[in-house]
């Protein structure tokens, strides 16, 4: 049985899909076989790993019925970890799921084989930054929602509107085993004051669930996208390489993802 867990924050440019590709990629070479779903119509954990945007290629067909989410799986250059791509046609989605009576719960039950087979010891769902249809199908098919925060106030209030929709969606019994797996903070400037100030806050208020993994703003991690490389395989000695290791290392050890071998 496979781990799911929904990467996912309304607001957009806070590190999520690097956190996604990277937290995946981190986990791999430990040994854990992880799959990285990216559920984004603008596909960029996609391109991040060297993979074009084709037409077909992701899981919208499959959520209407007309494929299987196993057919759809690629081998990455990272041993153990594997990808379902996005495409742009995954955008008609967020008004066509809505068409369907069972619009919340549509990618939890096409994901299912996945999650039962155990091929993958972890699931992970690169979100939009929107909470709109496919964002809520991942929260309602996850196991454990990761918070990528940005270290700036403005991104804190968001914090707020993704915990209540957890709450409004454990509430309603769409998914009512969801929890709040942890808090990757990111984008963390040493040089700034206000980053700590906001560190330390976020801490305060919810001190069993930041990781001790920061992860740095960093010039080499917004780069190693543009290359389709993981930061392992663009820069493995960087300050935000050792970053993502550190945070791969904790959710390892936090969810007891046993390495298969």
């Amino acid at each position: 049985m496979s781990t799911v867990f929904s990467i996912a924050n309304q607001k957009g440019g806070v590190g999520k899909t690097t956190t996604a590709v990277n937290l995946a990629a981190g986990l791999a070479r430990a040994g854990i076989s992880t799959l990285l779903v990216d559920l984004d119509p603008q596909a960029n954990a996609t391109s991040a790993l060297g993979f074009p945007k084709n037409e077909g290629a992701s899981l919208y067909r499959v959520l209407h019925g007309e494929s299987n989410a196993a057919s759809k799986i690629l081998p990455t250059t990272t041993p153990h970890l594997d990808l379902i791509p996005s495409e742009v046609d995954m955008a008609a989605l967020e008004s066509e799921l809505l068409q369907k009576g069972n619009y919340l719960s549509r990618l939890r039950e096409v994901t299912a084989p996945l999650k039962a087979s155990g091929r993958h010891r972890a699931i992970i769902f690169d979100c939009p930054p929107a909470l709109g249809m496919l964002s809520m199908n991942s929260l309602a098919a996850a196991d454990h929602l990761l918070i990528a925060l940005q270290c700036e106030y403005l991104a804190m209030e968001g914090l707020g509107q993704i915990l209540s929709v957890v709450r409004q969606l454990r509430d309603a019994n769409v998914n009512p085993s969801l929890s709040v797996g942890g808090i990757v903070m990111t984008m963390y400037d040493v040089r700034t004051n206000l980053s700590r100030q906001v560190v330390a806050e976020v801490r305060q208020h919810f001190p069993a669930l930041v990781f001790d993994a920061i992860i740095p703003r960093s010039i080499r991690l917004g780069e190693a996208p543009s290359y389709g490389r993981t930061i392992f395989e663009y820069d493995p000695v960087s300050h935000g390489a050792a970053a993502y290791d550190a945070l791969a290392k904790e959710v390892a050890e936090r969810f007891a993802l046993k390495n298969p071998a």
